[in-house]
């Protein structure tokens, strides 16, 4: 399988740099303010970008996310107007990979055959679906992967030598490596940790392994492209977004600058 995501890394791994990997949630605070957002990203220094599917029960998710997901369910966000955003940064952008990141429960609820014709003709090029473990890859990682549709998989510190064949057998795109154990942006990874853990897990896969929760900083970031392929900051830009809406939960004119700035500042540091 080759697609956008397998050339951004390689394109990357010439440059002799790593990856910085955006998470937004679709449709926070609203539809027009999140398409402005996702479609300044690579601008501002994102490699990759990872679309949050809302959801109302996400539980591998801290309050940031939570609230980005209610926000964004309240102003009317469906998986619909997910895939219909997908398109719409598509039609001024062919080249960024994008990822689509949640749960199982609407991708289900919305048909799996229908959803993935319809993520392809979107132009997504990947899924991270957080609550579907390797023994159910019937369910939607074979069929995604029939679709030339990446479909990649955590791994987390808890990942040891006998489980990692397992997680890594149809995982494809890259490795997502969870950093901290609980849910996301609550704590600040464990810099030596995260090396020693990233390096064990290269003898069971070839692919790239990018490294998220917690990180906040251009420093951070810049200390995990050490061992890493790439770098994923969430929580800080949807925290971005949550600060600058008014009490109502409306964007400001600080919305959109917020999420750039923040990823402009990281870049810098996966850049150095």
């Amino acid at each position: 399988m080759s697609g956008r995501i397998e050339k951004c890394f390689a394109g990357l791994k010439e440059q002799g740099r790593a990856a910085l990997v955006t998470f937004v949630t679709a449709g926070d605070p609203d539809y027009e303010t999140s398409l402005k957002i996702i479609q300044g990203l690579p601008k501002a220094g994102a490699d990759i970008i990872e679309f949050g599917m809302p959801f109302t029960d996400p539980m591998a998710d801290g309050p940031a996310i939570q609230a980005a997901g209610l926000r964004a369910l309240r102003a009317g966000q469906t998986m619909k107007k997910t895939l219909k955003l997908v398109k719409a940064f598509r039609a001024g952008d062919k080249e960024t990979p994008v990822v689509l990141m949640g749960y199982y429960n609407p991708i289900y609820v919305y048909g799996v055959e229908k959803f993935l014709t319809d993520a392809k003709v979107a132009g997504v090029d990947g899924l991270i679906v957080v609550d579907l473990p390797p023994e159910e890859d019937d369910e939607l990682c074979l069929p995604a992967m029939k679709m030339d549709i990446n479909f990649i998989r955590l791994a987390t510190p808890t990942t040891d030598d006998n489980r990692a064949p397992v997680v890594f057998k149809n995982t494809s795109g890259f490795v997502y490596y969870v950093s901290v154990l609980g849910i996301t942006g609550t704590k600040a990874p464990d810099l030596k940790s995260v090396q020693k853990n990233v390096n064990r897990l290269r003898r069971h896969t070839k692919l790239p392994i990018a490294v998220g929760f917690g990180v906040k900083s251009a420093e951070q970031a810049r200390a995990i492209t050490r061992s890493a392929d790439g770098v994923v900051v969430g929580s800080a830009l949807v925290s971005a977004v949550g600060n600058s809406l008014t009490k109502a939960g409306k964007p400001t004119s600080k919305t959109v600058k917020a999420v750039h700035s923040l990823v402009s500042e990281i870049a810098s540091g996966v850049r150095s």
